[in-house]
């Protein structure tokens, strides 16, 4: 019996490991709250699979770009947008599924065949409608198009329930979380209430200033170590590790241990090209990484830290947001791998790895602002895209050697 009880103990223990493993946080934020009026979808992705990249692909109707495992050999992505103004991405659900069908996690799938022939909320609706059933998926996929659509659609094996973020009877300020449950699943199952608390505490305050960008989102949310639960923030000298040893707990935060990209997509106003959409992409590890804008029109040649390198499958920008993620979590024996040296991220002596990258992010922010509004009335022009990619590949790229020869 106490043999038993072991095992069971251990299988437990696995599968909280695992499903802690595939948990994100998403948003999607309307107009009525961004800086500029256009929509924002944002994920910020906790995967068991470390090695993110981005890929281009030409699908049935639309070709499209996405993020990927770097691994996977094709036909799957955890968010993207096509050139048809479609963006999608997921969050796993964990009080959806009622059947007891063993095959599942096809989520990934699903978006990839969604990319390549939807352009609309509509579209997309037809889609789910034709799958074969089950689906095998349990998830809440969030979707904006170009023409002011921006919905989740809580879906399972057999059903999909949409809730329209543009519905002020549902979503009144103007934007929705979500984390790793759905509202129509069952009560007080799922996970993710802590981290979706996180986010909506931070939103709530500035939402109402119009100030939500994605840069805001990743400086904001994706590196913030507010707990809402405990009442604490790491990066407020009250809270701060620094008083102790450095070493923290690294539990229900927003950026963790399994974080492994965030992604915040910014949409069209209605009448605007859909070209211009723009893929912001940190790869890695959203607090030692930086953000990166990409567009579909761009095709095979988006920026070379954020494609498959020439030496592996991975990415540079991923390896190298890694490598400083690895060291934060330096301690590999018993349950060490569940404490982070916060102080290596971030410090009083401002020499944190997100911190330090934050000038940089700020250069590849500003390098683009102009060219954006530019583009945004006149056309995207590809060829000046390119020059521009080439100054953010070398940005990114110094800045890392910088970090590299310092630490």
């Amino acid at each position: 019996m106490k043999k038993l009880l072991t095992i069971i103990a251990l299988n437990l223990f696995a599968l909280f490991l695992t499903l802690d493993a595939y948990a994100c946080t998403s948003a999607i934020f309307t107009g009525k709250v961004t800086a500029d009026g256009r929509p924002i979808l944002w994920k910020h992705r906790d995967t068991g699979e470390d090695n993110n990249r981005v890929e281009y692909f030409k699908g049935e109707k639309y070709n499209f770009i996405g993020l990927v495992n770097s691994p996977d050999k094709g036909g799957v992505v955890w968010i993207g947008t096509n050139d048809a103004g479609f963006s999608i991405m997921n969050t796993a659900s964990y009080n959806l599924k009622d059947d007891d069908v063993k095959e599942m996690d096809m989520e990934g799938e699903l978006m990839y065949k969604a990319l390549a022939v939807c352009r609309t909320l509509e579209d997309f609706e037809e889609f789910l409608n034709n799958l074969p059933r089950p689906m095998r998926v349990e998830a809440n996929f969030g979707v904006i198009d170009a023409i002011g659509g921006a919905a989740y659609y809580e879906t399972n094996n057999t059903r999909f329930v949409k809730v329209d973020v543009n519905d002020p009877k549902i979503a009144p300020q103007g934007y929705l979380v979500y984390t790793n449950f759905s509202y129509t699943g069952r009560f007080n199952e799922g996970m993710g209430y802590i981290r979706q608390q996180n986010a909506l505490d931070i939103i709530s305050k500035e939402s109402h200033f119009s100030v939500i960008t994605p840069h805001w989102i990743f400086n904001k949310l994706s590196r913030s170590y507010y707990h809402s639960f405990m009442g604490t923030d790491l990066t407020s000298a009250e809270s701060s590790p620094e008083r102790f040893s450095g070493w923290v707990l690294d539990q229900d935060y927003i950026p963790r241990r399994s974080s492994t990209a965030s992604v915040a997509i910014q949409g069209v106003n209605k009448g605007e090209n859909p070209e211009m959409i723009i893929m912001w992409t940190v790869l890695g590890y959203p607090s030692a990484g930086v953000a990166i804008p990409l567009w579909v029109k761009a095709k095979e040649r988006q920026p070379s830290v954020v494609l498959r390198s020439e030496k592996s499958e991975n990415a540079y920008a991923c390896d190298m947001a890694l490598a400083l993620k690895y060291k934060t979590f330096s301690n590999k024996r018993g349950s060490g791998q569940r404490y982070m040296n916060f102080n290596l991220i971030y410090n009083s002596n401002r020499t944190g790895y997100m911190q330090e990258l934050a000038s940089t992010e700020h250069y590849i922010e500003t390098l683009f602002a102009e060219p954006i509004q530019r583009w945004r009335i006149k056309g995207l022009k590809t060829d000046e895209l390119m020059q521009y990619y080439n100054d953010a590949n070398e940005a990114v790229i110094n800045a890392y050697l910088s970090i590299s020869a310092t630490k």
